[in-house]
């Protein structure tokens, strides 16, 4: 017996002498506790509805006088017994058997209850001594004394003690005289679980007060103790094995409780509904399950019943409250991430039952929220006897917090592991420039040895170098040696972290110092060493995408062909080879294609993870399932669209983790693609000049680009290294949100998708400052465009439409795989604000001429311009007509 059901029972004991209560320390005294725990133990108690709280000094707990609780699993009704789900289907026959052992005169049958474990035994047998109160069998205090066999299993004299009471010296430690809970349950009953668990012994004894009312306690040698006490015992087991017969045929009432898979979906789904309004209750807000988890809780294998339902259903709310505490979610939001992986599985099932599933859920949308407060007729208690989980969760955020971490990493720490490594810079020159070209930057001497650098660091590390990275080595050297002989400090922040993960490069660069100090004259700091380091480790095999590692894309569709045709058009889009296409035909079972689905992630992955980019239905629970089941990192995202697959696949090249591709890609669904994010208008142009260190060749680059751009309004040149990685592309997505960003300049062509890379080759050959100035040009005649409209433009803001509609525009040039001159474009753009400027005034449009005959030829590409122009339609609460965007499509076609 725990804890919490000796006090229980301890106050039944103290009430029967003291009818207006007890005192905690008067409980304490009775059980030698702490009058502190036996507080602690019958408030919680309290909370849970079991006993009443008499303010007041002292205070005073209390068994109710009326039987007012409803246990779990029930709704109000005019007896409990009627009020438990299922009461008038799968338990009906055990409901009329329970009320005919409870009403048999002259005090009820006693009852063995018998089902699998969770099937709701206990709660079975507090339903039946409700109904006894309820019936006048009992009166309102009569008690109800619960006690499990199974929690002294190991030593049958302590279940004796424990059901007949002890005599004091009865054996070692019976220090004193206890009474047995047959006697405590005097008047009521007594309901023993796992009855199995009790010794041959005790079933005698116990059959023998079924035949004559009285027994002894243990260690009593002459006198009997009489009790009126009816006995509910339940088991998991078979009666007939595990019971002496003897005392199984004194049992006249035998009660069979179903599984749950025996109770038919619709009552499963009405005890999902309680359980989650249970949880709602406990952290006293609204709780939202989306349906596809709702669809997996109706139908996965639940070997545990009832019990494991309920325990599914918490883990699950414990996860969605951690995302919410994280604020990572505004709400208390339950989805298949949130789910066990056992859970996840019940989504594999709903071909065979998709009517009833439909039939359930019919009518109540893709999001269904529960909230205690609005249950109406539906009560219930749950029990619950340890430390409530929620309360964990926040003293373990509370305590992360308090350390300054941020709550996206608190909640990695939390949820998931996620191992980030450094990421080293890949330079990407293109080959076959000239060496008069470099010339013009760097001193002769200096390329040569850089050259020699690459050569003899490519023989010791036995790797092969692109030939274009003794260029930036070269630039590189161009600043440092320099600075070195004007005395100025060189500082790497992580040069520790360089020589522990790259140590033969580290070494091979120590070397390489004493080339540069030697041909040079100068002392090549240790700082130093790590930046040569770095560049040794950077690029090795010829800079290849296919042979980086990075984040696998897998995409997975319904259809014979339509993943393996969208991984197609996405690498094409991309410009090289990564995503890759699994097809899920129809006559494929569900079971098969994760299969499938799993050996393909293993083959992908590189130890950066696989991003699944899905349709819908089922396949939105593999990616938790392979990560459960391989360890592999595996990110799912649904409604995948070519755009957002060709999108993930730079963002993967580039050198993102699987967090922040997921991410990327999660927000551009979330907000809407290609419409930009920015709350207001650009403030500044601009153009960032990047190198290893962000000082010497950036600030040179930057010197040559200011004298190219002189004159130009709200222009900037910012100045960035790239030593870490992550560092630079958290900023460049910083400056995208605040500003507007041209170009990248450098010496490293990072591949961030959207935005221009102008190596610094071709800055200082001449080519890139009049690539730079045709970037201007164009953001100059926008410019204008912006101040244009602001006059012709009624319905909309002419200067904030324009960056959305250019996005639009760029969107729809990705889904067609076309790529619009600069005057194109900009027409395009033009129309399109003028068209959403008079679909706002209530204008009609002109009728597309063969309209018909142009969706035909052309509805995919239709298809997917509208999905593109949905972001503006929301964003400007406009319709865009098949007529209009007809037009559109067919000047982004023609052109």
């Amino acid at each position: 017996m725990d804890i919490i059901e000796k006090v229980y029972n301890a106050l039944l004991s103290i009430e029967k002498k003291e009818a207006s209560g007890a005192t905690a320390a008067r409980v304490g005294e009775l059980l030698d506790i702490d009058r502190s725990n036996a507080s602690r133990y019958l408030n919680r108690l309290w909370i849970d509805k079991r006993v009443d709280k008499l303010e007041g000094r002292p205070v005073l707990f209390r068994v109710p006088k009326e039987s007012g609780q409803t246990p779990e699993c029930c709704i109000a009704s005019d007896n409990s017994l009627d009020g438990i789900i299922g009461a008038f289907g799968s338990l009906n026959t055990s409901i009329q058997q329970a009320k005919a052992a409870i009403l048999y005169p002259p005090r009820g049958l006693h009852t063995l209850l018998l089902g699998e474990t969770g099937v709701g035994k206990s709660m079975f047998a507090e339903l039946m001594y409700n109904f006894a109160v309820e019936s006048s069998m009992l009166q309102p205090k009569a008690p109800f004394v619960r006690f499990n066999c199974a929690d002294y299993a190991d030593n049958p004299q302590l279940i004796m003690a424990q059901v007949f009471g002890v005599k004091k010296g009865a054996y070692t430690g019976a220090d004193r005289d206890r009474e047995g809970l047959l006697k405590v349950a005097h008047k009521g009953i007594l309901f023993l679980d796992e009855i199995h668990r009790l010794p041959p012994q005790g079933q005698e004894i116990l059959f023998t007060f079924i035949d004559k009312g009285s027994f002894r306690t243990l260690g009593e040698t002459e006198g009997h103790i009489s009790s009126s006490v009816q006995i509910i015992a339940a088991t998991t087991e078979d009666p007939q094995s595990h019971l002496l017969k003897t005392f199984s045929r004194r049992i006249p009432m035998i009660i069979t409780l179903p599984s749950l898979k025996d109770r038919g979906l619709q009552e499963r789904y009405k005890l999902m509904e309680l359980f989650i309004r249970e949880e709602s209750r406990r952290v006293s807000q609204s709780i939202y399950v989306n349906r596809d988890s709702l669809i997996s809780f109706l139908l996965y294998d639940c070997p545990g019943n009832i019990g494991q339902l309920r325990s599914d259903i918490q883990l699950s709310c414990a996860k969605a409250f951690l995302h919410y505490k994280s604020k990572i979610e505004d709400n208390i939001i339950i989805t298949q991430s949130d789910l066990p992986r056992n859970v996840k599985k019940g989504l594999f099932s709903l071909q065979e039952h998709r009517k009833e599933t439909n039939d359930i859920l019919k009518g109540k949308g893709d999001l269904l929220r529960f909230f205690y407060k609005e249950e109406s007729d539906i009560v219930f208690e749950i029990e619950n006897n340890s430390e409530d989980f929620y309360d964990i969760i926040e003293k373990k955020l509370e305590s992360f917090m308090s350390t300054g971490i941020d709550s996206n990493e608190v909640n990695q720490m939390l949820d998931t592991e996620i191992e980030r490594h450094f990421q080293n810079c890949v330079v990407n020159f293109s080959e076959g420039k000239s060496k008069t070209e470099i010339a013009r930057a760097v001193e002769p001497e200096i390329i040569d040895v850089s050259k020699e650098i690459v050569e003899f660091a490519a023989g010791r590390l036995k790797k092969e170098y692109d030939e274009g990275l003794h260029i930036a080595l070269a630039l590189h050297l161009q600043n440092c040696i320099q600075r070195i002989r004007n005395g100025g400090r060189i500082y790497h922040p992580k040069l520790n972290q360089v020589r522990i993960n790259h140590p033969d490069e580290f070494l091979t660069a120590m070397e390489t110092a004493k080339m540069i100090d030697n041909k040079f004259k100068v002392e090549t700091p240790l700082d130093e060493i790590g930046y040569l380091a770095m560049i040794l480790a950077s690029n090795s095999n010829k800079y290849d995408r296919e042979e980086e590692k990075r984040v696998g894309v897998l995409i997975i569709m319904h259809g014979n062909s339509t993943a393996s045709s969208m991984a197609q058009a996405t690498n094409s889009l991309a410009g090289f080879e990564h995503a890759k296409g699994l097809d899920m035909p129809l006559s494929l079972s569900t079971n098969t294609v994760y299969e499938l689905a799993k050996e393909q992630v293993l083959k992908m992955d590189n130890e950066r993870g696989v991003l699944l980019l899905v349709d819908m239905g089922s396949l939105v629970n593999f990616g938790d399932m392979i990560y459960e089941e391989t360890g592999i990192m595996v990110k799912t995202i649904d409604m995948v669209s070519t755009s957002m697959a060709v999108e993930a696949c730079i963002k993967a090249a580039a050198g993102r983790d699987l967090p922040e591709v997921y991410h990327f890609c999660m927000e551009v669904r979330k907000h809407g693609e290609y419409v930009t994010r920015q709350n207001k208008a650009v403030q500044k142009n601009i153009i960032i000049s990047a190198c290893f260190t962000g000082e010497g060749v950036a600030e040179r680059l930057k010197g040559i680009i200011e004298e190219n751009t002189a004159g130009m309004e709200d222009m900037e040149v910012v100045c960035m290294n790239t030593l870490d990685k992550q560092e630079f592309l958290n900023l460049v997505d910083y400056y995208r949100i605040k500003h507007k960003i041209l170009a990248i300049v450098g010496t490293v062509d990072l591949n961030i998708a959207g935005i221009p890379f102008i190596s610094a080759v071709e800055i200082l050959g001449g080519s890139g400052a009049e690539q730079i100035s045709a970037i201007i040009r164009e953001e100059e005649t926008y410019t204008r465009i912006k101040k244009s409209l602001r006059e012709h433009l009624d319905k909309v803001n002419g200067e904030s439409i324009v960056d959305d509609v250019r996005n639009a525009i760029a969107g729809i040039e990705a889904e067609m795989g076309k790529h619009l001159n600069t005057e194109a474009r900009t027409g395009i753009v033009l129309h399109t604000c003028f068209m959403l400027d008079k679909i706002k005034g209530g204008e009609k449009f002109t009728e597309f001429g063969g309209l018909d005959i142009f969706i035909k030829q052309y509805g995919s590409e239709m298809a997917n311009a509208k999905r593109v122009v949905a972001a503006l339609e929301n964003k400007y609460s406009v319709k865009i007509s098949e007529n209009e965007l007809a037009y559109l499509c067919s000047m982004v076609i023609s052109n």
